[in-house]
């Protein structure tokens, strides 16, 4: 990993909510082509972190660079910038009022500039991926959870991002559902993309994940690889936070 490109390079990133503190000084790099999943307890920072990361939540202090873009400064196109970094929230945020396909359609034609057909024919193509081209014609409520969120993955990848970023994904479904959603990041991580995934899913962790970043606090206590964080001691609050999760 080494000789990797680094896609995402957090830099002492600090943010306060009015005098509450919610990241303190988190640094890490991620290169091209890894896998990292964030984990920690509730209300440690990680989806705050995450959202960071394509400047949907400001920090006050430090930098972020992806591809070689400051999100810092100024100057730097957000939504630009986000039509290139996918984000899959913990609840699906899929357009009601709007069939699966014009979902998977309308930033590509309205962000990217894209033709609509030619929007439409990768759209459906990323559907087919996620297994569900039988339901390009009904709304969201129309789909079961896991549907939805495999919707909102196939829209993300239509965008053509060089990095995806996911919050949660599994943490609104059902038990059952939540394979089929995790089966679908686990073919992009085998295929090569820069992922960023915040979850408890520990198997997934364990069969996708090249690196493990451990919060507590809004810090970033751990930063290894998923082979030491998953077999040698680690920091107490690790320890204890592994026991819960796996017990």
């Amino acid at each position: 990993m080494s000789n990797s490109k680094v896609m995402i390079d957090i830099q002492d990133v600090n943010k306060w909510y009015g005098q509450f503190q919610v990241l303190t000084d988190c640094t890490t790099k991620i290169t091209q082509g890894e896998v990292v999943v964030v984990c920690g307890p509730s209300g440690s920072g990680k989806s705050t972190l995450i959202k960071t990361v394509n400047g949907l939540e400001p920090f006050q202090k430090g930098d972020i660079v992806v591809d070689g873009i400051s999100i810092a400064d100024p100057m730097t196109d957000l939504t630009k910038l986000r039509s290139r970094v996918g984000m899959v929230f913990q609840h699906f945020e899929l357009f009601p009022h709007l069939s699966i396909t014009e979902n998977l359609t309308i930033a590509q034609v309205k962000v990217l500039g894209r033709k609509e057909s030619e929007a439409k024919q990768k759209g459906l193509a990323y559907l087919d991926r996620v297994g569900l081209s039988a339901q390009a014609n009904k709304f969201p409520a129309q789909l079961s959870g896991g549907q939805q969120q495999r919707v909102a993955i196939a829209r993300a990848l239509s965008m053509d991002p060089i990095a995806m970023l996911f919050d949660e994904p599994t943490s609104a479904l059902d038990p059952e559902m939540i394979n089929e959603v995790l089966d679908v990041m686990v073919g992009l991580a085998k295929e090569g993309m820069t992922m960023m995934c915040v979850t408890h899913e520990m198997g997934f962790a364990k069969q996708v994940a090249n690196r493990i970043i451990f919060m507590d606090q809004g810090k970033i206590v751990e930063d290894c690889t998923k082979d030491e964080f998953f077999n040698t001691t680690r920091s107490d609050r690790a320890q204890q936070f592994l026991n819960k999760i796996l017990h």
